[in-house]
């Protein structure tokens, strides 16, 4: 059924305000509850930190009384929902089980926008990034298994399937040719800006979490690891934000952001099962429905514009999950080679020039090692291998994978060879 927001009814401004036992008391089980149901819970603490952030910016910037009343009154709305969401995870989660559940977003949500984005580059630039989480999620899985001795299905469910991506240390770039072609506001569709914006918020949310969690564990080599798949998730905030075209205006980007919280409320709303999270996201709908009624009228009256020649006249849908195996297999096996080109584009191993600006960052950053690649070498000299949960094809291409990602240059000294993954993949890993 066709959902215009526009002309939908919200919870107005002033019943908007909630009790402290409202905002702070719901929390869910962590041993019973849907993974998908988690990773709605991170996706949208990420959206409404994000929309937060963006309307103090806005604020600073505005000199329209009516604007600056909307945006005060709104900011704690927002910062009222973040903490109820933000809330939901229970304190019996541990930091590492939480980044599982951040890097099954990454890895799911990209995958989804990826095979819904209506364009090509916006896409392509999706794809790369896809093969850099699923990397990160294999590096931390070891990790979880050997600080609490859990397997990363108890998180996954299954859904997710973890194994090496594009090789984590290979990540580190000159940040200029992380920057991305931005797209043109005018011939854009409403779903590559809100699919954008929401991969924004789940990246910038998850760099964050890891920079104030990453110190949590006494191992000085997982605080490392914390430090360098952070370093990523911000050239992964840099990439992404980089396709947004810089002329909107800020009345035309409150409109988008209110917009995206609509979308992925709604889409949160449509997917859950989990009744006590269905109301949140419900209300937390009508909340946002009734912001951008007011966003809309303000676009209105500084832009002399229709709203709906930016946000269009129905949702669109940025943030379904479901397990993305098959999808992610095809990219990882077609991409893993792929890197930042020189000129806003793409290029493979084979093709990198010797002056590659990221060749001399790489280089300095891994002057002592990755901290990524040590991981898997620690958990191999207990274990005799690395954790790996994938179709048997996959296991078995693991060696030609890796010898296919590798790079001529930038590779630490301690990185785990093709030959080691062979080696590896002969023995059986136990779960004890």
């Amino acid at each position: 059924m066709k959902f215009n927001p526009l002309k939908e009814k919200g919870i107005p401004l002033e019943k908007q305000v909630r009790t402290w036992h409202d905002i702070a008391s719901r929390k869910y089980n962590k041993n019973d509850v849907d993974c998908y149901s988690r990773t709605r819970q991170i996706l949208m603490n990420g959206i409404e930190v994000e929309a937060w952030n963006f309307k103090h910016n806005f604020a600073r910037n505005t000199s329209h009384q009516d604007t600056s009343e909307f945006l005060a009154q709104t900011k704690r709305i927002e910062d009222a929902q973040q903490t109820t969401i933000n809330w939901l995870a229970p304190c019996d989660q541990s930091v590492l089980e939480t980044t599982l559940g951040y890097e099954q977003v990454a890895v799911d949500l990209t995958a989804w926008m990826a095979q819904n984005e209506p364009d090509k580059y916006v896409k392509e630039t999706f794809d790369f990034g896809l093969l850099e989480d699923f990397d990160h999620l294999y590096r931390y899985a070891q990790w979880a298994y050997m600080i609490h001795g859990i397997s990363p299905d108890n998180i996954l469910q299954g859904n997710t399937d973890v194994m090496l991506g594009r090789p984590t240390q290979n990540h580190h770039n000159c940040n200029i040719i992380r920057l991305r072609k931005p797209y043109d506001k005018s011939k854009a569709t409403p779903q590559t800006k809100v699919n954008i914006l929401t991969l924004v918020a789940g990246e910038q949310q998850t760099h964050n979490y890891y920079g104030e969690h990453g110190f949590a564990y006494g191992s000085e080599l997982l605080r490392e690891t914390y430090a360098e798949i952070k370093d990523v998730e911000e050239e992964h905030v840099t990439m992404y934000e980089s396709l947004i075209d810089p002329t909107e205006s800020f009345y035309e980007k409150l409109l988008l952001h209110e917009f995206t919280e609509v979308c992925t409320y709604h889409n949160c709303y449509e997917d859950e099962e989990n009744e006590k999270l269905k109301a949140i996201w419900e209300e937390f709908l009508a909340i946002e429905i009734d912001h951008l009624h007011t966003a809309a009228e303000l676009f209105k009256k500084y832009e002399k514009r229709d709203p709906q020649e930016v946000i269009g006249e129905e949702v669109v849908h940025p943030c379904h999950f479901e397990s993305q195996k098959e999808y992610v297999g095809k990219i990882l096996n077609e991409q893993i080679d792929k890197r930042l080109g020189t000129d806003k584009d793409y290029l493979y191993v084979k093709d990198l020039p010797d002056d590659w600006a990221s060749y001399e960052i790489q280089k300095t950053v891994g002057e002592d090692g990755s901290p990524s690649e040590v991981t898997i070498r620690v958990i191999a000299e207990q274990k005799e291998r690395d954790i790996i949960l994938a179709s048997d094809e996959l296991k078995n291409n693991v060696s030609k994978l890796m010898k296919k990602a590798t790079q001529k240059d930038g590779m630490t000294e301690d990185t785990v060879t093709p030959e080691e993954y062979q080696e590896m993949s002969k023995h059986e890993f136990l779960m004890s």
